[in-house]
């Protein structure tokens, strides 16, 4: 009995952690793409069902020795290095995921469902226009209601809340996203954004856009963090005591359970509903949620 329920949690970390993997990386660059993002969400499922398994076989297991009798001191520093490694991708993922979701609501959607292509416009009238501000108070943008003439399509396609670096003007051209078989739905125009890649509703990591250097710095960044406190965590502490933890239905428990918080958090977003400010607030806080999590249940292994 003991053996099966040592290989259902060999079994369950190593699913999980491939589960999550691929759950984070198709997140990376899901942001491109229109909800729901049921790849992610399937993945991340798979992931927190083997943890919430895993935790159940430990807390069976409790009062048995940690050691298995498999693993030696190089194979226990590895397996805790391949954990942070995770820890530092998922949160990482999770702060360019946060910073680089284009969606626009329901009428970008409803154009790609429409058959969205790009086209250069002419502005041939600014009905209204307000300034967008950076943090410091300085003009970032604008912000138009504009009505504009596509060469070989519509000639009156209205775009509200077109985002611009320049004020526009009567004869300004600038890329708008539209469906030639709907141009009731209007157009959508966003100077920040890569309108090709949120047309063709495909996966890219990082768009060619003004977040995507910004995204990728972030990324870099917490992944950094993350890479710096998976050598702490993996190498300073004794093998035993990094046994100890991954066999410790207590500690493994909270992690679990912090796995099926973030879960939760992400859900509505990954499918596209709209999230409870719980929810919500878990998804903004889920980067630095993972990486303290992960530190607070680490401690242990410098005990």
């Amino acid at each position: 009995m003991r053996t099966a329920l040592v290989w259902i949690v060999r079994l369950c970390a190593l699913v999980g952690w491939i589960a999550a993997a691929v759950a984070c990386w198709w997140l990376l660059g899901a942001a491109a793409m229109a909800r729901p993002w049921r790849e992610p969400f399937v993945w991340g499922a798979v992931a927190v069902g083997c943890a919430v398994v895993r935790v159940a076989a430990l807390w069976v297991l409790r009062g048995e020795p940690a050691d298995d009798g498999f693993m030696d001191d190089f194979w226990v520093k590895l397996r805790t290095g391949a954990l942070w490694v995770l820890v530092a991708f998922s949160a990482a993922v999770f702060a360019v995921a946060l910073l680089t979701s284009s969606n626009a609501g329901e009428k970008l959607d409803a154009l790609r469902d429409a058959g969205a292509e790009v086209s250069t416009a002419t502005v041939v009238e600014r009905q209204s226009t307000r300034k967008e501000l950076n943090d410091e108070g300085g003009v970032k943008g604008y912000a138009s209601r504009l009505v504009v003439s596509v060469p070989g399509g519509a000639e009156r396609l209205t775009v509200r809340g077109a985002f611009t670096y320049e004020q526009p003007g009567k004869g300004t051209e600038l890329d708008v996203l539209w469906a030639r078989s709907d141009p009731g739905l209007g157009g959508y125009a966003n100077e920040s954004k890569d309108l090709p890649t949120i047309a063709a509703n495909r996966w890219k990591a990082f768009q060619d856009d003004e977040m995507g250097l910004g995204s990728l710095i972030a990324f870099i960044v917490v992944g950094l963090i993350g890479a710096v406190m998976a050598l702490v965590f993996s190498l300073v502490p004794d093998a035993d005591d990094l046994q100890e933890v991954a066999w410790a239905a207590p500690f493994q428990t909270v992690r679990t359970a912090l796995a099926v918080l973030v879960f939760w958090g992400w859900s509505p977003l990954l499918l596209g509903s709209q999230p409870s400010l719980v929810q919500m607030l878990l998804a903004v806080g889920s980067c630095c949620l993972v990486l303290l999590g992960y530190v607070l249940t680490s401690l242990r292994g410098f005990g």
